[in-house]
C-alpha cells in the first residue's frame, strides 16, 4: 500500500467498503468515503467500470471524469458470472463493513449476491443498494439516469414554471451527485448503529424518491396542507425575473434577501425613498408574495451599469453579488487559488493531472488523497492476497480471466523490479 502516513487519524481509518457500484452516484459516494479514510475496494468487471470513457482522457479507460471520482481506491478485477470470481467476492466480503452496489436488485438476487446472500457470509455487514426508484412501488423495475429523474422529479418541469418556454435540464449530474451524497449519510449512520448496536443493516437509496424530497422541500408550498392551501411552488424561486441580471457588460447575481440588504441596495443608487415608499417590496412579508415586481425592479437598475461598477457598489453595502463565471473562470478563482482547493500532483501512468479537493475543513483529521485513481486492476492481487486466497489460487483466478492485473506503469519501482527480474 502506498497510504500516506497520518491516514490512521482519518475519520474512516479500519473500515473496509467492498464497492461494486459503478457509472456516477455509486463512485461518487465511496470517493467521499475513501477520502474519509475508509478502504474502498473498487470491484470492476474486466472491462472496467464504464465512466472511465467520460470526458477526455490521455490513456484509454482513464477519462476525466472518472479521474475526479476514482481517488482513495483501490481496484480489483472481478468477473462474478465466473464461479470463481464470485467466490472471490463473497472472501472480499467476510471481512468488510460496506458492501455497495448500484446493480437492479433482481439481478444481484439472481447472481447470488442478495443481501441475505451477502449476509451469510458476514452477518454484521452494512449492505447499501443504489437503485433509481423505490423497489416497493410499480416503478421498480425501471431504469433511470440522471436525464430521467430531474424527467421525473419535477426538475425539469420547474424550468416552465419559471418563464421558460420548454423543460430543460440542469446541465450538471445532479441527481447522481445529490443521490451518492444521501448514500454517504445512510452509511454513516448505519455504521454508527452498527457500533452500538451490533446488528448489520440492508438499506436502499433510491434516486428518484431523493430528489423528489429536494423538489418538493421547496416547492410543495400550498400542498404541505391538507387540503391545500394554495398551489405547489415556491415564487421566489419560480420568478421569471430570476435569473443572472445583465449589466453593461456582461451578467451577475445580486441577490439583496432580508430589509436590511434591499434597502442597503436602495441606498447605494440614492433611491431610498423609492424603496420605503413601495409597499409591495420594502418589507419581507410583502416581498414574499410580490418577488416578481422586487426582481424586475432590479433587472432594470442592474442594467444601467458594468459589472465592476456593481462589484464594488455592493461590496461596500455588504449585499450579495457574484458575476457570472464561465468554468475557466471558476478554475481562476483567486479564492480557490488562495484555499487551495485545487491540488495538482503527479499520477504514474497519466502525468500532471488536477484534484479537487475535499471542500470540508477538519482541524486534526486526515482527508487527504492517499491514492491517485488507480487503473482497471491495478491492486487485484494486492487485495486478493489480502482476502486470504493462496497464490495458486489466484493464478487461476488469472488464467481463466476471473481477474485480472494491471502491470506496473513503465516508471514505477515495481516494473524496475520486474526488468530487473527479466533481466536475470
Amino acid at each position: 500500500m502506498n497510504e500516506k502516513e497520518g491516514s490512521k487519524d482519518a475519520p474512516l481509518a479500519g473500515v473496509r467498503v467492498v464497492d461494486m457500484a459503478t457509472v456516477l452516484m455509486g463512485p461518487v459516494a465511496t470517493q467521499v468515503l475513501g477520502d474519509y479514510g475508509a478502504d474502498v475496494i473498487k470491484v470492476e468487471p474486466p472491462e472496467g467500470d464504464v465512466m472511465r470513457h467520460a470526458g477526455i482522457a490521455r490513456h484509454a479507460q482513464m477519462g476525466s471524469m472518472y479521474l475526479t471520482t476514482g481517488r482513495n481506491k483501490r481496484s480489483v478485477v472481478l468477473d462474478i458470472k465466473q464461479p470463481g470470481g464470485k467466490k472471490a467476492l463473497l472472501r472480499l466480503c467476510e471481512t468488510a463493513d460496506l458492501f455497495i452496489h448500484n446493480v437492479r436488485p433482481a439481478a444481484m438476487r439472481r447472481a447470488g449476491l442478495s443481501y441475505e446472500d451477502i449476509r451469510a457470509v458476514n452477518p454484521s455487514i452494512v449492505y447499501v443498494a443504489l437503485v433509481g426508484f423505490g423497489q416497493d412501488g410499480p416503478y421498480a423495475a425501471k431504469p433511470a439516469f440522471d436525464d430521467i429523474i430531474q424527467a421525473a422529479s419535477g426538475l425539469a418541469g420547474l424550468f416552465v414554471r419559471a418563464g421558460h418556454e420548454a423543460p430543460a435540464f440542469v446541465p450538471a449530474n445532479l441527481c447522481d451527485r445529490m443521490t451518492g451524497l444521501a448514500a454517504v449519510h445512510a452509511v454513516l449512520a448505519a455504521l454508527y448503529m452498527r457500533q452500538k448496536t451490533g446488528r448489520g443493516q440492508s438499506i436502499e437509496v433510491p434516486m428518484f424518491e431523493t430528489l423528489v424530497q429536494t423538489i418538493l422541500g421547496d416547492h410543495l408550498s400550498g400542498e404541505a396542507f391538507v387540503p391545500p392551501a394554495g398551489p405547489t411552488g415556491y415564487s421566489r424561486l419560480l420568478n421569471a425575473h430570476r435569473k443572472p441580471f445583465r449589466t453593461l457588460d456582461g451578467y451577475m447575481a445580486v441577490t439583496p434577501y432580508s430589509d436590511k440588504q434591499f434597502r442597503a441596495f436602495f441606498s447605494a443608487i440614492d433611491r431610498v425613498d423609492e424603496y420605503d415608499g413601495d409597499a409591495r417590496i420594502n418589507q419581507h412579508a410583502a416581498r414574499a408574495q410580490n418577488y416578481d415586481v422586487a426582481y424586475a425592479k432590479l433587472a432594470g437598475i442592474i442594467a444601467t451599469r458594468t459589472t465592476a461598477e456593481w462589484l464594488g457598489l455592493c461590496a461596500a453595502y455588504e449585499i450579495p453579488c457574484q458575476k457570472v463565471n464561465s468554468l475557466e473562470d471558476v478554475l481562476a478563482d483567486e479564492h480557490l487559488r488562495q484555499v487551495g482547493f485545487f491540488e495538482e500532483v503527479e499520477h504514474p501512468t497519466e502525468g500532471r493531472v488536477r484534484q479537487l479537493r475535499v471542500p470540508a475543513r477538519w482541524s486534526s483529521a486526515n482527508v487527504s488523497t492517499r491514492r491517485l485513481p488507480p487503473r482497471v486492476g491495478e491492486h487485484s492481487v494486492e487485495v486478493l492476497r489480502e482476502s486470504g486466497l493462496a497464490q495458486d489460487e489466484i493464478d487461476e483466478l488469472l488464467a481463466c480471466g476471473a481477474t485480472a492485473q494491471a502491470s506496473p506503469p513503465p516508471s514505477s519501482p515495481e516494473a524496475a523490479a520486474c526488468a530487473a527480474a527479466a533481466a536475470k
